[in-house]
């Protein structure tokens, strides 16, 4: 594809056509984050509404989460080969049809269906946004489009607790399916008119169906049984045997893409160190996040007492944070190298993160939680422009879906095992999530994984010195 946009030498700035088009990529993952944790403070009131405990809804989160990280890479290969701009748009009309199917739910069955499929059309959006503006943007202005449509994704991880909560409160939680509808009205009328399509010219058109079986039966094998190893218990029979179906699908899955004419997944992805460093990298990023969002939020409600809007208003200091730096990284990309910066904000990160659990003062905790989102909003939106500079242009989505599979995937697998620890720290499993003391412990153990992580990425700095800032998709040293 060839526009005025994305013709390397065009000036520095975005014009109307282009800020159309990061506004309807960034529309489409806000929507998705916030969604998904918007309804984490909503499943007591769902409870309440359907006389259920709210201990028994969590397949709400769980269903989404599953479906999402089980199909991303799948989705982000349909939409290399059958067109970024379709699969995207279908994502969407799926996900806002979607919504209102599980706004009208009249039991928790029919909610926890639509949950799963809501989690399919997402697989649809999150690794496919990206990708749209990666191959509409072919110049220096790439960092810059992507990091902007990760800063909305990263407004919308905190902004959902904030919107839940409101919700919650004063109108329905069927409000926050609802809201979805108008976001991707108009993120799809966006796409329509202002992009064009693209796609891998190289590949043929037929879906790699072993590839996808396996690498989906394999992802979902392995993320029941991290979802429910606390449940079942760790060393229970189902908590192994589901990791290990998993583990043997995913082996299966590999060998089935060593003999396919068109894999599914590039399995030279896995051999490029620099990309699986990054992405490695950004999913620790991605992990002091998660533990960040769910544990400060257990603090902020169980140990200090904050109601859920409260709490959603002290979290919008994460967001702004976090959306900042997403926000500013790419201009600082187009100075610096990705992977400095990552080193940087993933080091801020730890010490910050360090600092907070020692605070007392509301008022300060929430300036220093703005210091901690800075510093994950720097490193998680960097993954992305990072990873996609060392993959060709007919991969760019499906390349993508790895890296968003393993950011939901890790930090999946540790939150769970932090719940566990959570529970061994505080002594009790039923005071542990009003435990203060265990969970600063926690944290302090989260600040200490990303300064490992800043560590890695340092490292990575030292063994390709020669990598220039804002080096474009494919034309780094180890692009495949």
């Amino acid at each position: 594809m060839t526009t005025r946009a994305g013709t390397v030498g065009a000036g520095p700035r975005f014009d109307r056509r282009d800020r159309a088009v990061i506004a309807a990529a960034a529309i489409s993952m806000l929507l998705v984050q916030m969604d998904w944790f918007a309804l984490n403070l909503m499943l007591p009131v769902i409870g309440r509404d359907f006389d259920t405990p709210s201990t028994d809804l969590q397949w709400l989160v769980s269903g989404y989460m599953l479906t999402l990280g089980a199909l991303m890479i799948t989705g982000g290969r349909a939409a290399d080969l059958w067109g970024r701009r379709r699969v995207l748009v279908t994502g969407l009309v799926g996900f806002a049809v979607v919504s209102v199917v599980c706004a009208a739910a009249q039991n928790t069955a029919w909610l926890t269906a639509g949950r799963a499929v809501q989690g399919c059309t997402a697989a649809l959006i999150m690794p496919v946004s990206v990708a749209v503006v990666t191959a509409y943007f072919r110049d220096e202005r790439q960092g810059r489009a992507v990091a902007t449509v990760l800063a909305f994704s990263a407004i919308g991880t905190a902004l959902g607790p904030f919107v839940g909560g409101a919700l919650a409160e004063h109108v329905s939680w069927r409000a926050v399916f609802l809201l979805n509808v108008p976001f991707c009205m108009v993120a799809t009328l966006l796409l329509l008119r202002h992009v064009a399509e693209t796609r891998d010219e190289t590949a043929g058109r037929a879906p790699d169906l072993p590839g996808v079986v396996t690498l989906a039966g394999g992802l979902t094998g392995i993320m029941i049984g991290v979802d429910q190893g606390e449940r079942w218990g760790w060393t229970s029979p189902a908590t192994l045997g589901c990791v290990a179906l998993g583990a043997a699908l995913l082996a299966v899955f590999v060998r089935v893409e060593r003999r396919s004419a068109q894999p599914l997944l590039d399995l030279a992805l896995l051999r490029n160190g620099p990309f699986v460093t990054v992405t490695l990298a950004g999913s620790l990023s991605n992990v002091v996040y998660c533990l960040v969002a769910v544990f400060s939020a257990l603090y902020l409600q169980q140990a200090r007492g904050l109601s859920p809007l409260d709490s959603g208003l002290v979290f919008l200091a994460l967001s702004v944070g976090a959306g900042a730096a997403s926000y500013w990284s790419g201009h600082l990309a187009e100075r610096i190298r990705p992977e400095t910066l990552m080193a940087g904000g993933m080091l801020l990160s730890g010490i910050s993160l360090f600092a907070l659990t020692w605070v007392t003062d509301l008022v300060v905790y929430t300036a220093v939680f703005a210091v901690v989102g800075l510093g994950v909003g720097l490193a998680w939106a960097l993954t992305n422009v990072a990873t996609q500079s060392y993959v060709a242009p007919g991969r760019l989505a499906a390349a993508s879906g790895l890296v968003l599979t393993s950011l939901v995937l890790l930090g999946a697998v540790a939150v769970a095992v932090a719940s566990t620890l959570l529970e061994v720290i505080s002594g009790s499993a039923t005071r542990a999530a009003s435990d203060g003391a265990a969970i600063e412990t926690l944290l302090r153990g989260a600040a200490a994984l990303a300064v490992l992580g800043a560590a890695a990425m340092a490292a990575v700095g030292r063994r390709d010195p020669e990598r220039a800032p804002g080096q474009g998709p494919g034309s780094g040293p180890g692009a495949v």
